[in-house]
């Protein structure tokens, strides 16, 4: 199924349960619209940014958010629900050996509530296909260049799981906050098409 045909399908399906929900009197007016904005209002890569330097500063945290990404990011009073389902959030950490990137090639998944809205190239036909295939290109593309012996390793999300890339704490961070260190991390770096 081509993205195009897919992304109709969906807004159909959208508009067909709106009509439903409204006509059975379970949302009325722009109930939905309100519930949608107030969502969005809250939605921001510094939920994410915090859920990372929080990472940083405490190693019990990182093991925690590693193991149940869901469990871990309620301690900082964020959660994947919001939707019909809870969403499975899984972190990925970048190392000296290996590097993370998001994707996802069927339409566009992405942990909004902690990233914000998905930028445009995340949607693109073309980063969704090319990152599969020649990751290294796509990332030097972004001006991250790698070793040779780095392996990186794309993740592809689902409706079912998103990801978040741990990205690595920079050197000679050791003495700064967390509020410095949220400054460092940038939404694409939560995706993996920037280093920190």
């Amino acid at each position: 199924m081509s993205g195009e045909h897919s992304d109709a399908l969906i807004s159909r399906q959208v508009r067909d349960l709106e009509t439903l929900l409204e006509e059975r009197g379970v949302l009325g007016g722009h109930a939905l619209d309100e519930a949608l904005d107030a969502y969005l209002r809250r939605a921001t890569p510094a939920n994410g940014r915090r859920i990372v330097a929080h990472a940083w500063l405490d190693d019990g945290f990182r093991e925690r958010l590693l193991e149940n990404a869901n469990v871990a990011i309620e301690e900082l009073g964020f959660s994947m629900g919001g939707g019909i389902q809870e969403q499975r959030l899984r972190v990925v950490e970048n190392t000296a050996e290996i590097h993370n990137v998001v994707v996802c090639t069927l339409c566009s998944c992405y942990p909004i509530s902690l990233l914000g809205p998905s930028p445009g190239w995340y949607k693109s036909e073309a980063y969704r296909s090319r990152v599969v295939r020649d990751p290294r290109a796509v990332l030097a593309e972004f001006g991250v260049t790698l070793d040779g012996g780095v392996d990186v390793t794309v993740w592809d999300s689902s409706a079912e799981t998103r990801y978040l890339v741990l990205p690595r704490r920079p050197a000679g961070t050791d003495g700064l906050s967390a509020d410095e260190l949220v400054d460092l991390v940038t939404r694409n770096g939560l995706i993996g098409t920037a280093a920190v």
